[in-house]
């Protein structure tokens, strides 16, 4: 059995014990030039591995494949179109960045056709763009070395309304039993990896607007911790009568056209699409001597707690979002080139965004635009698709423009890149998502070449930076 000793000879050994180590130290002296064991110089962070960007897929209102998209960005080019997949006759409202050219049958096997509803199929068609975009072959994706992770908000939700109407005009026997398999988000990334024969892990986050920022940090998480070499991620989503009719309700919904930043703005316009991109790490891009288009570099995520709808005035929530995401690359706001805004082209957001960007860049006038002018807001797929055009202003140093931006507001006292593209200094650039719950994530590309060595924020001893904080 265990002695207990009296509480007096604990206390008289914790008494003696200062001065056996005073009487070791003066028989065996520690030399200066050697450390302590637990000293913070013996304990340097380590380096993680390096992501890159090597092939993207685009299916948009203003282009289909990264090309076309570039080329719309570029020309300013306006998705926005009359609403033919519904019938908004009694919504007052009928304008949205809606894709009139996608045709699956163009992308899809007729067994994914059968499999996935119009999401689904959106994003195994960018998924197969990207990859050839990447000259990344099935056999090279093959095994469990490659992961899935996609973005959306509300998935197939218009099968889901399908089938509702159906049951309450025709009652339940009238529910195609087809249409039941395609149904549910977490299927999106499912269908994707079946697609390409991707057998690593497939996950699907629906975290609202914010999704497509969301995937991507979680898909370069996976790469720097070692569980893949290469990921397909992204977001994709549809235009669907629920979601169409909700923000007109809202009151959020403008008459004809998104102008983020203007004035004069009424708000946001509804999009829908794919954006997906390849990530590989260092080593994979290296054994195939492949070519990246960018490095991803830190992201920052954050929740405002405030309000289900609106942002907090001051926006401390994605302050602590972007701050994250530029100290996590080892940078400071000085070292940004561009900002790729959430900016939505409500009120309340815009003058909450605006704030928010002047905190982090003080006086200096970092050029600001808003692709959601051109596209609409693609909801889940919003910050993929824009990725793909940060990427975009990475690899050619074009600005994409805010088109409709007609009269400055004092509140958004922004550099906006109004209406025409601008070229500029483009080796770092900052994408913005920030979406309804409060959800706030920012990621940060670079041009390849240009970050110093990613380290590990929660193995960094003695920093307490707001990115070891909110690192996953």
């Amino acid at each position: 059995m265990r002695k207990v000793l009296p509480q007096r000879n604990l206390l008289r050994g914790a008494l003696r014990a200062p001065k056996k180590r005073a009487a070791r130290e003066q028989t065996h002296p520690r030399h200066p030039d050697v450390a302590h064991p637990c000293s913070p110089e013996l304990h340097t962070p380590p380096v993680l591995p390096r992501i890159y960007v090597t092939g993207l897929g685009v299916v948009s209102s203003i282009g289909l494949g990264r090309r076309a998209f570039y080329e719309g960005l570029e020309a300013g080019k306006s998705g926005i179109s009359t609403v033919a997949s519904f019938d908004t006759s009694r919504l007052g409202r009928n304008r949205a960045g809606e894709v009139k050219d996608f045709d699956p049958r163009d992308h899809l096997t007729i067994a994914e056709r059968r499999r996935a509803g119009r999401c689904g199929a959106m994003a195994i068609a960018a998924a197969r763009m990207a990859l050839d975009d990447a000259g990344l072959g099935c056999q090279e994706l093959a095994g469990p070395r490659t992961a899935v992770v996609l973005g959306t908000t509300m998935g197939e939700a218009t099968l889901l309304g399908d089938m509702e109407h159906d049951w309450i005009v025709e009652g339940p026997d009238a529910v195609r039993r087809s249409a039941l398999p395609k149904y549910g988000a977490t299927l999106l990334s499912v269908h994707v990896a079946r697609a390409i024969g991707a057998q690593g892990m497939v996950l699907t986050l629906p975290a609202a607007c914010a999704a497509g920022n969301y995937a991507l940090g979680f898909a370069a998480n996976l790469i720097r911790r070692g569980r893949a070499d290469v990921v397909v991620t992204g977001a994709a989503e549809v235009i669907q009568e629920l979601q169409f009719s909700g923000f007109v309700r809202l009151a959020a919904m403008a008459d004809s056209k998104c102008q983020p930043f203007d004035l004069h703005r009424q708000g946001l316009l509804l999009g829908e699409g794919a954006g997906l991109l390849v990530l590989e790490s260092e080593s994979h891009i290296l054994r195939r001597q492949a070519e990246p288009k960018a490095e991803v570099g830190g992201y920052g995520m954050s929740c405002d707690a405030y309000h289900i709808t609106r942002p907090p005035p001051d926006g401390a929530g994605s302050v602590v979002a972007m701050k994250a995401a530029i100290e996590r690359s080892g940078l400071s706001p000085a070292d940004v080139d561009f900002v790729n805004a959430h900016g939505t082209g409500t009120k309340q957001n815009d003058v909450a965004e605006s704030k928010v960007i002047r905190e982090i860049f003080g006086d200096r006038r970092v050029p600001v635009s808003s692709m959601k002018s051109m596209l609409g807001h693609c909801m889940g797929a919003a910050s993929a698709l824009e990725a793909i055009g940060c990427v975009y202003t990475l690899q050619t140093g074009v600005y994409p423009p805010t088109i409709g931006y007609v009269s400055p507001d004092p509140e958004c006292d922004l550099e906006v890149v109004a209406n025409v593209a601008r070229r500029g200094k483009a080796d770092i650039v900052v994408n913005n998502s920030l979406a309804f719950g409060g959800y706030n994530a920012v990621a940060l590309f670079a041009r390849p070449g240009i970050l110093p060595p990613p380290i590990d924020p929660q193995t960094a001893l003695g920093k307490s930076d707001s990115s070891a904080r909110f690192a996953p």
